[in-house]
């Protein structure tokens, strides 16, 4: 898996790679640093039953790539390495704030010299911070601290930043859902379709997937179905999405009590098959693979969630002609948002950080697209190929990837 996702130009092998056991439930967490770029990581922990060491380092070797991307020589904020942490438990267990809290602290050394983290799947950023806290740490993010002209500035602008609120939606909960709706908009924008009438399933409707549906249907395109642990929620002439926002849990399980004369409960996975047009996995990593991807019939793809999509499957969708917006692009607003803001690219402002995540997704993406048509290739194959373009300059500015 981490072969199949490494530019040219990067080592493949991470530069540190670790599981630790959890001394009281046998809970087993990773930690990979794919790579230090000013002797700082930058990647959020997830929690899921099932997370493996191999996980981890794709979705580190994901984070280096998303870093590169939004290099831009004019900003602030210059890239970090790539690093990623997961803890094998379920979310929703007892236990699982107790494991969270002992992984932290185990990963103390890491965390205040080299890992910078986050909210990740199965977390929030409050319960992040939180069991950080109780871990004995400053902050998930001390590790950045030393590379800031002006540390309590900085500071005091992420916490006004994580504190604004959008129609009762914090603003970290909202930017990354930014991003993704609009790396859809850029495609359907490349492709001259319009967005009135273009259909839309998500499967996932947590931080990011929720985020991203309201995005999308403030713009017009029609969410016809979504899709969460119970089950897939379709409407063929529309969901009210402003209303399952609103009946979600922590979890972004949708209370049924809310569904409308119209709207059909299905299995699962029946958000793959929907007569759609733009299918966003907005959850689970390895969801379509080479077993179900004959059941898709969207134009596009759009990986909201990490890793969604394995590469065989994607070898046989792109055969099939079904475009796949890989995850390392479109989803990398999240991570962004944050230094933009910690370094002093934007403010805390809603309207000034929307802004700020369009126009530098409108740029990304189209840099993409124009050179995947340029080389022939899937965009996939064209944003690894933006990476390796700019890992010397980023090298010869800051020394090497390590």
């Amino acid at each position: 898996m981490l072969n199949a996702l490494a530019p040219d130009k990067l080592p493949t092998a991470p530069l540190i790679s670790l599981t630790w056991t959890d001394h009281v439930t046998g809970s087993r967490g990773h930690l990979v640093v794919d790579r230090l770029v000013r002797g700082v990581a930058s990647g959020g922990v997830r929690m899921r039953e099932g997370c493996t060491l191999e996980e981890v380092a794709g979705l580190a070797r994901g984070m280096t790539m998303k870093e590169a991307l939004h290099y831009d020589p004019k900003a602030r904020y210059v890239p970090l390495g790539g690093a990623k942490g997961g803890i094998d438990c379920d979310p929703r267990h007892p236990d699982a704030y107790g494991v969270l809290v002992r992984y932290l602290r185990a990963m103390r050394p890491y965390l205040e010299s080299c890992w910078a983290t986050g909210e990740d799947l199965g977390l929030t950023q409050d319960t992040v911070e939180r069991a950080a806290a109780e871990a004995g740490l400053t902050s998930t993010v001390q590790a950045v601290y030393p590379l800031l002209d002006d540390e309590e500035a900085a500071r005091a602008r992420l916490t006004d930043a994580f504190a604004c609120e959008v129609d009762g939606i914090g603003l970290d909960e909202l930017a990354g859902g930014c991003g993704v709706a609009e790396a859809v908009l850029s495609a359907l924008d490349d492709a001259r379709m319009p967005y009135e009438g273009t259909r839309v399933a998500l499967q996932g409707l947590g931080t990011m997937g929720g985020a991203t549906a309201r995005f999308l249907s403030q713009a017009g395109l029609t969410v016809v179905a979504v899709a969460d642990v119970r089950g897939t929620i379709v409407n063929p002439a529309g969901l009210d999405v402003e209303a399952l926002l609103g009946a979600r849990d922590s979890f972004g399980t949708v209370d049924r009590a809310v569904l409308r004369e119209g709207d059909r409960e299905m299995p699962g996975d029946a958000w793959l098959a929907v007569d759609t047009d733009v299918l966003v996995p907005a959850a689970l990593s390895y969801v379509i693979d080479c077993t179900n991807q004959h059941r898709v019939t969207a134009r596009w793809i759009v990986e909201a969630a990490n890793m969604p999509v394995l590469p065989a499957a994607e070898s046989l969708l792109t055969t099939r002609g079904i475009a796949v917006m890989p995850d390392v692009v479109v989803n990398s607003a999240t991570n962004a948002w944050w230094w933009w803001t910690l370094f002093g690219d934007i403010g805390a402002d809603p309207d000034e950080a929307f802004a700020h995540i369009r126009g530098s997704m409108r740029d990304l993406i189209a840099r993409v697209l124009a050179r995947a048509e340029a080389d022939g290739t899937a965009p996939r194959a064209a944003a690894h190929a933006l990476v390796a373009d700019l890992v010397p300059e980023i090298t010869e500015r800051f020394g090497t990837y390590r």
